[in-house]
């Protein structure tokens, strides 16, 4: 059964803020009513992406037909010319538009949305920057989340405000306007949806944005009408080719399982940045409950490394605050006393320094710190030891024979995608040996209304001989675990690798611990199994040719940031 493509589009501008939050800023007579008024309306309806319709487009009820269960939101935030710029040019975000103008009943529009949009703040600047692209992660009151696709681009404003004393000959001084200067304020589009297909959404805000910048001959409310009608099939459904209507064509390929995470090359990734000992440090941290938190000059990078962690965790999900960027005006949030995954931009870490209770990874420098205050549990040995062995014979291949006289031809490495799933792998093999046996200890207990499966830790630590041990300990206690229980206790549910994993293929990983051959074998088999699941998803471009006449950016330069496939 198809499922209708749950998407927000978004387009955000920077705005001034108001006089209230900026007293150094006198408001213009534009703000206070009058004539002034009237032109700074006509300004934002010119700034709005899509043309304003005074009825409700054709396709508006897409979203509520019985075959569509999710929405598509539509929004612009514009540059508000009420209050004068001065200084660094900070302002605020502002939504001038959005699809669907209202809220539908079973997804109503994120809010605060602008903050996540430019995390660093709005802000205008005196040139033109490059595109950019990033994933922001919204949770809701119900714990679902919304994967926020934004691209963000900067378009010309002429500032014509405030005066100068102009000295001229014979010593008199005259008051005349400045010069015009040419600031670029930035405009962000946003795709917001509960299915995660970054590159799709990436070649989407693309493609939307190269129509609007160039000029081109195509109805962009054409376009969003595409994207609204788009269903996306049930994990394990057959492939799905639309396109926008603008000579581009999208191929969506969903996952043969969706329990299972869909990672592209941010694991592998992750352990470039910082390392096999950090990324275990940083893996047990989350396991037992602490605070983790990224820092990086990146959003996507961020975005990528929290995301890499969470999956690390799988067959267990991350049940605490999960917010791989952080805007700065929610800094405060870093001093909340439950468990997180946060990311912030690298500007503020002079800021975060001064948290006592937080492990701090930098994925620049490639470093963390852990605090005095932190006592971190590891993995109980000998799983420690060879899960670490495992990953230096992925990551290092010519680790093994780095030492011989005649070394055998240089082994190369997996390309990226693949080294992912090893590496993933690798954890796989790890907790089908953490939770061996785990089902023996599961009791069926029916004094309640409904069945309630309860697991025996007691029983399960005691057949294992790790009683004392702190780290297994705290994981069978934590939140993650009880979710695990309650998901994969049941007997007659649908199975996934990892329960084949530890109903079958225990004993063989036993037996290869001391094999490096065949453990390398048995990963890379894994390895195959987590890539075919993937399926990607691709898309390819025929932009039309756009007329000479009226074009702001030339097409080369302003979509080279954005990849062809």
């Amino acid at each position: 059964m198809a499922r209708a493509l749950d998407l927000g589009i978004c387009g955000l501008k920077w705005t001034a803020p108001p006089a209230g939050l900026a007293p150094d800023r006198a408001a213009t007579p534009d703000s206070r009513g009058g004539a002034g008024a009237g032109t700074e309306q006509s300004r934002e309806e010119q700034d709005s992406l899509v043309p304003q319709r005074t009825k409700t487009p054709a396709f508006r009820g897409i979203g509520n037909s019985t075959s569509c269960n999710y929405i598509l939101l539509f929004t612009s935030l514009g540059f508000s010319h009420t209050t004068k710029l001065k200084g660094s040019g900070e302002g605020l975000g502002k939504i001038i538009q959005r699809f669907p103008q209202k809220d539908w009943d079973d997804t109503p529009f994120p809010q605060g949305i602008e903050l996540f949009c430019q995390p660093g703040g709005w802000q205008l600047s005196r040139e033109r920057k490059q595109p950019t692209f990033f994933v922001v992660v919204l949770t809701d009151i119900d714990s679902d989340r919304h994967y926020c696709s934004c691209l963000t681009f900067y378009e010309a404003e002429i500032n014509l405000q405030g005066t100068k004393k102009e000295e001229i000959e014979g010593g008199a001084e005259v008051s005349g306007l400045i010069q015009p200067a040419e600031v670029f304020a930035p405009k962000s589009l946003v795709l917001v949806s509960r299915l995660y297909y970054p590159e799709i959404f990436r070649a989407c805000l693309g493609l939307i944005y190269t129509v609007y910048v160039d000029s081109l001959n195509v109805s962009l409310e054409s376009l969003i009408a595409n994207l609204c009608a788009c269903l996306v099939p049930a994990a394990g459904g057959s492939q799905k080719l639309f396109s926008l209507g603008a000579g581009d064509r999208q191929l969506i390929q969903t996952p043969l399982h969706d329990s299972l995470p869909v990672t592209g090359t941010s694991v592998a990734l992750l352990f470039q940045q910082l390392g096999i000992q950090n990324v275990l440090s940083l893996f047990c941290a989350v396991l037992t409950e602490n605070k983790v938190l990224f820092h990086s000059a990146s959003f996507q990078r961020l975005s990528d490394a929290c995301r890499a962690l969470e999956s690390l965790m799988f067959p267990l999900k991350y049940s605490y605050p999960y917010i791989p960027i952080l805007p700065a005006q929610l800094l405060e949030v870093l001093s909340s006393p439950t468990p997180f995954i946060i990311g912030v931009h690298s500007v503020f870490k002079t800021d975060i320094h001064e948290l006592l209770d937080v492990i701090i990874a930098d994925l620049d420098g490639g470093t963390i710190k852990i605090p005095e205050c932190i006592h971190l549990s590891s993995l109980p040995e000998p799983l420690l030891h060879q899960t670490q062995s495992a990953l230096s014979l992925i990551l290092h291949p010519d680790l093994e024979v780095a030492d011989h006289a005649f070394p055998p031809p240089r082994t190369a490495l997996s390309h990226s995608k693949m080294l992912d799933k090893e590496v993933r792998a690798v954890f796989l093999r790890l907790f089908a040996q953490l939770f061996q046996g785990y089902r023996s200890c599961l009791q069926l207990i029916r004094i309640h209304a409904e069945p309630v499966i309860h697991f025996h830790k007691t029983a399960f630590l005691g057949q294992r001989g790790l009683v004392e041990n702190d780290f297994l300990t705290k994981v069978l206690s934590g939140m993650a675990f009880a979710g695990f229980v309650s998901e994969r206790g049941p007997p007659y549910r649908s199975c996934d690798l990892f329960d084949e994993l530890v109903a079958f293929e225990v004993e063989r990983i036993k037996v290869e611990e001391n094999n490096p051959v065949k453990m390398i074998k048995h990963v890379r088999e894994l390895a195959e199994q987590l890539f075919k699941n993937v399926r990607e998803s691709k898309s390819s471009y025929g932009i039309p040719e756009s007329s000479t006449a009226n074009r702001r950016i030339p097409f080369a330069s302003s979509y080279s940031s954005f990849p062809k496939d």
